[in-house]
């Protein structure tokens, strides 16, 4: 089959070949399709198109039939959209759910780092953007009851519905772009894993019930680097935004924070790190903190949100009872106040949608009885076979279940835990912190309301309940742990987007912002687990990046009011040099004020000019310069930020730039 410049191979049932231009992107044959059907008691069948007897071909269809199972699958393959766009539907004879399928995975040729040519990478929508060089290094966990927090699940840790597969050619970088062009945005995995490039779709399905995909998988070449590679989801996303939301010029709901020189400044009032021993620090009571926020301001000259960790009632990371906070609600009242008094706004990590059974950190709390007596094991979410397991989710911390949503009891239960927090008058909650993207863990249960197997229906009621939220908390905004997924975006406006994690897959690249950056921000996050050297260059390197990306930077307190390189650090016999990064961080506010804010709060990410630095003195391929480029009323700004202690120079279009130490260039046109 020939669809323009591209040529599709199909020998009844593998895809054999897909090439561009003459150039073949494939390195060997992949089934038409892979699906997994599982019965009531939990007991899985995958099958895939080379499991087929019977093979009919008819107009644009591909029929399968004759399987060891009852089950006819007809794929259908068309031009569209730009692309190749494939189709399923599955008659489905059989006692169980088809629980996902795959359409037309794809054996790639091996990413750089994998023996493959140099240029050939992988970018996904992983936290905030990944640019990927060996699948090797891609999270091993696969989607799973009980959940784990890292899946490359949308919606989940992947924020949007689509990869693309980057390689060069003698004329030039070339991408192979798939997207799921999705508008109910149900869960789905996006990987590369056996060398098969895919997205696999959870069909939300019923014991004995057909399932069709009526929306398409698209597959679209075209010619450019990462940026370029993006478009063909962002011109499908900007026609189909999903509901309630707005481009943040527009959106009269947020607060006049948002849009202003922030600075998120974060640490515990109890311990030092997640396992530590939660007695109250030196920042405990709340207002200890005061002199430290008052030094920062005056030296930084932006808003400060305070986001406390460690503040709960109950005990550290035991969501999802919260309140009242540690020390009662008068104390952290008091702190609130003064905050507000200096213009300045206060907010609390949560721990999202995990019923802590009992603290490993505060041995008293324990509601081990209450689940008994209340059967709260009726509202967790239950594997395959229908057994409610304890949670994998942070088990350091506590042990416990995960609730799912959409019983009535777990909507209760998540009521009386974040309602009181929701009215209590502070600026900011990190509601869903162990929920990446805003996303609910994987349920099966048959006896909650919902289908058995994962699908649209769970997106459609996260978003239901956090516009409910929203709601209720007025003018105070909500996050998540990672970038908020698309179908969240409009109710979790300011998120710890995590691109830090991208330094263990590759290096980031602000495809988030690329993306959807006219709709809402995030802030650099709490950089846990942070690869990069605890130097004060590398903390810089860091803020610098989120800046350029147009997010809010962050800084992490210890308990004495130095700046630790990251959340979770328990060696602080190396930390950024304090004043060095606070000095940085009023450079940044001095920028904006002199006409970068604008285009960093309401602007949109274009793609770069040609751009070419040596490389960072730590981590692999990352630019020793920070680039960012943004258009805002038909005017352009170029951001140029060198992070580091030394003079260095860069080269745009040809033409070379010196920077000096700690330098931020930006020019406009």
């Amino acid at each position: 089959m020939k669809y323009g410049d591209v040529d599709l191979i199909i020998n009844e049932k593998n895809t054999v070949s897909l090439s561009y231009e003459g150039e073949e992107a494939l390195c060997g044959p992949s089934p038409v399709f892979r699906m997994r059907l599982t019965d009531r008691e939990g007991k899985s069948t995958e099958l895939s198109a080379e499991d087929a007897k019977k093979i009919i071909k008819k107009d644009n269809d591909l029929i399968f039939g004759d399987f060891p199972v009852p089950v006819t699958v007809t794929v259908n393959i068309v031009a569209g959209n730009g692309g190749i766009q494939v189709r399923a539907k599955v008659d489905n004879g059989s006692d169980s759910a088809v629980e996902w399928i795959v359409l037309l995975p794809l054996r790639i040729k091996p990413l750089c780092r994998d023996g493959g040519r140099p240029g050939t990478y992988l970018l996904l929508p992983y936290n905030e953007g990944a640019l990927v060089d060996s699948a090797d290094k891609l999270p091993p966990f696969l989607p799973e009851y009980p959940s784990l927090g890292n899946y490359m699940m949308f919606p989940n840790m992947m924020f949007s519905q689509f990869a693309s597969y980057l390689y060069e050619t003698g004329k030039g970088k070339r991408f192979l772009n798939v997207s799921a062009f999705d508008r109910s945005r149900g869960p789905k995995e996006i990987r590369v894993r056996d060398g098969e490039l895919f997205i696999k779709l959870y069909c939300g399905g019923d014991y004995g019930k057909n399932v069709n995909v009526d929306y398409p998988v698209v597959f679209t070449f075209g010619k450019g680097g990462w940026s370029e590679s993006a478009e063909p989801y962002k011109e499908w996303f900007e026609e189909n935004p999903p509901k309630d939301l707005r481009k943040t010029a527009s959106d009269k709901s947020l607060p006049d924070w948002y849009g202003d020189d922030v600075l998120v400044v974060s640490y515990p009032v109890r311990g030092t790190h997640d396992m530590d021993d939660p007695k109250p620090n030196a920042l405990y009571p709340y207002t200890n903190a005061l002199p430290i926020i008052d030094r920062i301001i005056e030296k930084t000259k932006m808003r400060v949100l305070v986001l406390l960790m460690h503040w709960e009632g109950t005990a550290p990371w035991a969501p999802p009872y919260v309140w009242p906070p540690y020390g009662g609600e008068d104390r952290l009242a008091e702190f609130r106040d003064e905050l507000h008094k200096r213009n300045c706004m206060l907010g609390v990590y949560c721990s999202g949608f995990g019923y802590t059974e009992r603290s490993n950190l505060v041995k008293e709390y324990d509601n081990t009885e209450r689940i008994k007596r209340e059967n709260l094991l009726d509202a967790m979410c239950a594997g395959p076979d229908g057994k409610v397991l304890h949670s994998r989710i942070c088990p350091g911390q506590r042990s416990g279940y995960d609730i799912c949503p959409e019983t009535e009891k777990g909507r209760e239960i998540l009521k009386e835990a974040y309602y009181p927090l929701l009215r209590f008058g502070i600026d900011y909650a990190q509601i869903l912190d162990q929920n990446h993207g805003g996303a609910q863990y994987l349920c099966y249960s048959d006896k909650h309301g919902h289908a058995p197997m994962p699908g649209a229906h769970a997106t459609e009621n996260m978003a239901k309940m956090l516009s409910e939220w929203s709601l209720e908390a007025g003018g105070m905004l909500l996050g998540c742990e990672s970038s908020a997924s698309e179908p969240f975006m409009g109710y979790l406006r300011f998120s710890d987007c995590r691109y830090e994690l991208n330094y263990h897959t590759g290096r980031p690249v602000p495809l988030y912002a690329y993306m959807y950056h006219e709709y809402l921000r995030n802030f650099m996050g709490n950089q846990v687990s942070c690869p990069l050297p605890p130097t004060t260059d590398s903390l810089i390197y860091r803020t610098a990046y989120s800046f350029a990306c147009g997010d809010v930077p962050s800084i992490i307190l210890t308990p004495e009011g130095d700046i630790s390189p990251a959340w979770g650090t328990r060696d602080f016999t190396v930390t950024p040099d304090k004043e060095e990064v606070l000095s940085f961080i009023s450079a940044l506010a001095r920028a904006r004020n002199d006409g970068v804010g604008v285009f960093l709060d309401y602007g949109k990410m274009i793609a770069n000019p040609d751009i070419a630095c040596k490389n960072a003195s730590f981590g692999d391929e990352l630019p020793e310069v920070i680039v960012a480029s943004w258009l805002y009323e038909n005017k352009r700004l170029l951001l140029m930020i060198n992070p580091f202690g030394y003079d260095t120079e860069i080269s745009v279009d040809g033409k070379k730039i010196r920077l000096a130490r700690r330098e931020i260039k930006y020019v406009f046109s």
